[in-house]
C-alpha cells in the first residue's frame, strides 16, 4: 500500500475518472467562503476535489453581511454576477458616526479593485459561493460533519479525513493527499493535527441581528465608533465598535464588533448591550422590539494568522481556520477567499511537481504568501487593536481623526488596506511603506 508521499506523487493534474468516490486529489472541509473559492480554483483547473460542508444549504452565519472591495475583487475572479439584477445592494463607502460627527468616506477608485462595496446575507452568499465551485467540478457533499484527520503513523502526513454523513451519520472515510482545513475558528481539523491558536494575538466577537428599517437601502455601511454601554454611569468607551448595514430587503444588520481580549470585554454582557445599543438608536431608524426579526446570535474572530503552521504534513490552513480575520476592522470575508485563492494557487503547482520534495517544497510557499501579503497589513492592524483595548486612547484617537479629513482619509486607507499596487501616488507609497516598516507577524 503506497505511503502518503506516494499518494502526493500519484496526484495528477486531472481528475482521474476511475478513481474511486471516496477519494480525491484535494479534500476540502468547510464551504464557507475561503473553502468554496479554495475548491472553485482548484476544481477549474482539472483536479478532483471533494468539498465537505458539515450543513445543508441554505445556512446562517453569523457576520455583518457587508463587502470591501476587496471582498468584491474575489467574487468578480469567481465569475459571479454582482449586479443589483443579481440580488446585491451596492454600497459607495463607509459612513463613520463619533459623537455628534459623521464623516461619509468612499471607497477609493483604484485600478486593483472596484469602487463599490456589496451587501448580501450570509445564508444566501455562501451558498451561491458553494455552488460556484459545484459548477467549475468541485464535488460538494452537504451534510458531511468531519470528525477528524486519516494520519500516517509513520511520517505524520493527513491523508484524508473521517465523516458522518446525513441524518443518519453514516461514518466514511475520504482520501487524498492534500486536505485544506476550511472548518472556521473552531477548526477540530486543524487542532486535531496540533495546530494551535496563539495567545498573543488578540481575538475579537461579534454579536448581530435584524430588525425592519425604513433606512434599509442605505448606500454607506456605517460604523459607531464611540461605542459605549447606556447603562454605564461612567460612560465608558468600549474596544469595538457597532455598525448598522442595509440589506435592501426591508431589514439591517445591526451588531457590535468587540476584542474579548481586553479587560473590559469580561464584564459586559455584549448580547444586552446591543439590544440596549439599538434601543439608543435615532428615532429615523425604526428600531423597536418589535421590529426585530431574528434573535442575537455571536460569534468568535480569530485574528492576525493567529494558528500557525498555515501549511504542514499534507493540511494548509485557510480562512477563520487560519486566523486570516483583519485586526484592524474585523472584515474576515475579503481575507478568507484571498487565502482560499492563495492556498489553491499553491496546491496547482505542488502537484505539478515531479518529485515529492518539489512538492513539499512548492506547498511552503502559502505560508510565504500569507505573510508577503499580511504582515504589514496585520502588525498595523494590531497596534490599532491594542488602541482599541485603552479606552483613552480610543477618545483621543477618534476626536482626532474625525476632527482632520486629510488624516482620516489616511487612516481609511490604511485600515481597510485598500491601495494601488506600484502607484507612484504619495498616499499609495506612504500606505505601503507603512505596511513594510510595521513589525513581522511572525
Amino acid at each position: 500500500m503506497p505511503g502518503p508521499e506516494q499518494q502526493l506523487s500519484d496526484a495528477g493534474s486531472a481528475a482521474d475518472p476511475a478513481r474511486g468516490r471516496d477519494s480525491a486529489d484535494v479534500i476540502v472541509v468547510g464551504a464557507g467562503p475561503a473553502g468554496s473559492t479554495a475548491a472553485y480554483h482548484l476544481a477549474r483547473t482539472g483536479l478532483d476535489v471533494l468539498l465537505l460542508e458539515k450543513s445543508a444549504f441554505p445556512r446562517e452565519k453569523v457576520c455583518g453581511d457587508g463587502l470591501t472591495p476587496r471582498a468584491v475583487k474575489q467574487l468578480i475572479d469567481l465569475g459571479i454576477d454582482v449586479s443589483e439584477e443579481a440580488g446585491w445592494l451596492h454600497n459607495r463607502g463607509l459612513r463613520l458616526v463619533a459623537g455628534h460627527r459623521t464623516v461619509e468616506l468612499d471607497w477609493p477608485r483604484l485600478s486593483a479593485y472596484p469602487s463599490f462595496g456589496l451587501v448580501r446575507r450570509r445564508a444566501d452568499f455562501d451558498e451561491l459561493l458553494a455552488r460556484r465551485a459545484a459548477s467549475a467540478g468541485a464535488r460538494l457533499v452537504e451534510r458531511a460533519n468531519v470528525g477528524g484527520p486519516l494520519v500516517d503513523e509513520r511520517t505524520g502526513r493527513i491523508t484524508g479525513v473521517t465523516a458522518r454523513l446525513g441524518e443518519e451519520k453514516q461514518p466514511v472515510s475520504y482520501r487524498a493527499p492534500l486536505v485544506v482545513a476550511a472548518d472556521g475558528n473552531s477548526t477540530r481539523l486543524s487542532l486535531a493535527m496540533k495546530r494551535y491558536r496563539r495567545t498573543d494575538r488578540a481575538m475579537g466577537v461579534a454579536y448581530r441581528t435584524y430588525f425592519t428599517t425604513p433606512r434599509h437601502e442605505d448606500r454607506y455601511l456605517e460604523a459607531w465608533l464611540d461605542l459605549r454601554d447606556p447603562r454605564d454611569p461612567g460612560r465608558r468607551l468600549l474596544p469595538g465598535y457597532a455598525w448598522v448595514f442595509g440589506m435592501g430587503d426591508g431589514t439591517a444588520n445591526v451588531g457590535l464588533g468587540v476584542l474579548d481580549t481586553a479587560a473590559v470585554a469580561r464584564e459586559v454582557d455584549w448580547r444586552d448591550l446591543l439590544r440596549r445599543w439599538c434601543a439608543d438608536l435615532p428615532p429615523e431608524y425604526g428600531y423597536s422590539p418589535e421590529s426585530v426579526t431574528e434573535p442575537v446570535r455571536g460569534s468568535a474572530l480569530p485574528m492576525g494568522l493567529n494558528r500557525q503552521p498555515h501549511y504542514a504534513d499534507g493540511l494548509l490552513l485557510v480562512g477563520d481556520a487560519g486566523g486570516t480575520v483583519s485586526p484592524a476592522t474585523g472584515e474576515g470575508i475579503a481575507y478568507a477567499m484571498e487565502s482560499g485563492r492563495y492556498a489553491a494557487e499553491t496546491i496547482v503547482q505542488a502537484l505539478a511537481r515531479r518529485t515529492d520534495r518539489g512538492r513539499d517544497l512548492a506547498l511552503r510557499a502559502y505560508p510565504q504568501a500569507l505573510r508577503a501579503a499580511y504582515d504589514g497589513y496585520f502588525a498595523l492592524g494590531r497596534l490599532a487593536a491594542d488602541v482599541l483595548g485603552r479606552p483613552k486612547l480610543i477618545g483621543a484617537a477618534g476626536a482626532m481623526g474625525l476632527g482632520h479629513p486629510a488624516l482620516l482619509k489616511v487612516l481609511f486607507r490604511l485600515m481597510v488596506n485598500l491601495t494601488e499596487p506600484n502607484s507612484r501616488d504619495s498616499l499609495d507609497r506612504l500606505l505601503h511603506l507603512l505596511g513594510k516598516v510595521a513589525p513581522s507577524s511572525r
